[in-house]
Parts: C-alpha cells; structure tokens; sequence
C-alpha cells in the first residue's frame, strides 16, 4: 500500500495497530475535519449552522456512494444498535412470527431481536457455528412463512466469517422477508452494494473499519420499506417542515431521515465523511484486495507456528479479522504479551483476534509473529 497513505495514520507511529474491529484509530483527515467543525463552534457559535447543514448532506451522499444506495435511504444514528433497534421495533409483529439469525452474532444483533420473544411472542430461530463457519443453506432452511426477518453480521465479530450476502439476501426478496445487516465489522475493508445483496436495512457504526470517530452510524433504509417500518423514537427533525415550530400536524420526513428525531452529532459525521473521502480516494476494490492479502499472509504464519486458525479462509467467506487460538495459551495471556510489546489485538470468546487494515503492512505482521509464543 502507498506510503502515503501510511502516514496519514499518526498511530503507527506508537503501535503496530491490529485492532481495527474493536476502535480503530482516526486519520489525520479526520481529525482535522473535527477539528475544523469545533472551532467553527469555539469562535463563532450557531453563525454558520447552514455551511454545516450543507456538509452533513455532502457525508450523506459520501455513505450512500459507499454502499451503493440513494442518499434519501441513508440516515445518521447513534451507533449499529440504534439502527438495528429502530427495524426491530418498528415492524407491526405477530404472535407466531419468527426472525432468522445466527448464534454467534454480537449482542448488538441479538438483544433488539431477543426482546421481541417476551414482548410480542416472536420466536427466534439461531444458525449455529461450526468451525468458525455459519452455513447459508442452514440458514436459508430456517425461513418460512412466518419469517418476517432474516437479520446477519456482514463479518461475525468473533471468528471473522463474512456472509454470503448476496444468496440469502436473494432468497430473502423472492419471498418478501426483510434482510437486515449488522455490517460493522466488514464496511470499510470489504466492498457492500446493497442493491446486488438485496439488503433491506443496514447499521454499522463508524469507528472500526469505517476508521471514523464513534458516537456516529450509518443507517440504511430501503425506499421499498419506508412504508413497513414506523418510526419509534421521533423528535422535531423526524418531519417535514420542522422549522414551522407553531405547526403539530405534519407529515413524516422524506426517506430515511424520518429515523433522525433531533439534532446530529456534526463533529462525528464530518469526520466520517473525511474517512470516507479517504477510502474513496484509495479505493473501495483496492483495500478489499490488500486487506485478503494482508490477512491470507496472517493465516499463513500463524499456521507455521503452530497456532490454529479459526477464521475461514475460503474465497468468499474470509475478512479483514483472523481469530486464532494455541493450546498452551490462552487468548487474554496472548494479548497482554503482545500488548506489552505495543501490539494491538483483542481477545474474543476465548480466541485471539487480530484485525488489520489497509495502512497495515506485512513487515508488522511478521512482528507480531516474532512476538508470540512458538
């Protein structure tokens, strides 16, 4: 990858930085978009609210360019949670309706889905994994007629597995069922089209592969189900003509924006949108091909010495994240040594997680192999 870009990551400077589906580290571009935005407020307050406005509408088209979608379908929530929350409670349940997901995915595309057993007597049908790998057609074998939703990790946070997307979310619109992507682990590092996956709803928040701040998340609504999703949280934003403050009746914002109930984090959406100029910059098909690479090289080393790999590393099925284990060592005993060197990674249910990105190199890959345990 281009030294260029390598030096826009100020963190490399401190650490081999390996941790990117936990907190990934901001660019320099970033910084300094919210940098630009919070001494725009330090030295003159609301004044130029409007130039705001207009970037926060520029970053909207910047996050529909990313994953193929029209900026009316894209809206700025607080994290994948929010998004995935807003879908879950806004469908008009049955008892006796069922949600299709999998086992091993992240509280965050659990617990919205799990509250629906008790409140509305949906049952909750779980994929399992096996080997680190989820199999589509178990899951396409779950969905029935009372499936309203299939909902899915693009990347599973704690083995790396990237979903076949596009099959399932096919199957999924022939039999008008929701698919529902939990895509924070894999945006940023692998390329999404929406469109050609029959993606319904997305959420993924900034701050890991998207390499922006937190506190800020992609939404992505469907036109087609604008309709079948009710806003539940709403404030004075989620409508139209909501600066006629004298006027209660009114209608809901168009597209996406109606799930946005009041104000916007603008420091986070700005530097959001820098780290997408970045990526776009470089380009999408570029990162995909170096992150493979990068993390093919990983899979194999560790391999060498010994290490089992978790992650698949099937085409198709592999990621930016490699998880491996030893049977002398145990993930959090991996981590503190290879912490204490200022190499980042993370332990994972048990598995050491390392998650690289396109700054990366393989020279820091080969440092962390001398670093760990033979």
């Amino acid at each position: 990858m281009n030294a260029e870009f390598r030096q826009l990551f100020p963190v490399t400077k401190n650490h081999i930085y390996l941790n990117h589906a936990a907190v990934a580290p901001i660019s320099t571009p970033v910084f300094e978009a919210m940098q630009r935005y919070t001494r725009d407020l330090l030295d003159h307050g609301l004044v130029h609210w409007r130039e705001w406005a207009d970037e926060v509408e520029k970053v909207r088209g910047l996050a529909a360019q990313l994953i193929n979608a029209s900026p009316q379908e894209v809206a700025f929530v607080a994290n994948t949670s929010t998004g995935l929350s807003f879908v879950a409670n806004g469908i008009d349940w049955r008892v006796g309706d069922n949600v299709v997901t999998a086992d091993c995915e992240f509280p965050s595309n659990q617990q919205p889905w799990i509250r629906l057993q008790k409140a509305f007597g949906v049952e909750l049908r779980q994929a399992r994994e096996r080997d680190g790998r989820l199999d589509t057609q178990e899951i396409l074998s779950l969905i029935d007629h009372r499936t309203r939703v299939v909902t899915l990790s693009f990347v599973e946070f704690a083995s790396g597995y990237r979903n076949d997307l596009e099959t399932i979310g096919r199957y999924c619109r022939e039999r008008e069922v929701l698919f529902v992507v939990d895509a924070i682990q894999g945006l940023g590092a692998l390329r999404l089209d929406v469109q050609k996956c029959c993606v319904d709803a997305l959420s993924a928040d900034a701050h890991k592969f998207l390499l922006g701040p937190d506190g800020v998340a992609i939404f992505y609504l469907s036109a087609r189900l604008l309709d079948r999703i009710a806003p539940t949280v709403v404030g004075w934003t989620s409508v139209k003509q909501a600066f006629d403050f004298g006027r209660q009746d009114k209608d809901w914002a168009d597209g996406a924006r109606r799930f946005e109930p009041g104000a916007l984090n603008t420091a986070g959406i700005v530097g959001l949108g820098a780290s997408i100029e970045l990526m776009l910059k470089v380009g999408q098909e570029v990162i995909e091909r170096f992150v493979l690479s990068l993390t093919d090289y990983l899979a194999e080393r560790l391999n060498e010495i010994g290490y089992q790999v978790v992650s698949s590393r099937r085409e198709g099925e592999s990621s930016a994240i490699v998880c491996c284990r030893h049977e002398r060592y145990s993930a959090d005993d991996l981590y503190d040594l290879l912490n204490v060197r200022n190499i980042i990674t993370t332990p994972r249910v048990g598995r050491l997680r390392i998650s690289p990105h396109f700054y990366n190199t393989q020279e820091e890959i080969d440092d962390l192999i001398a670093a760990l345990p033979k």
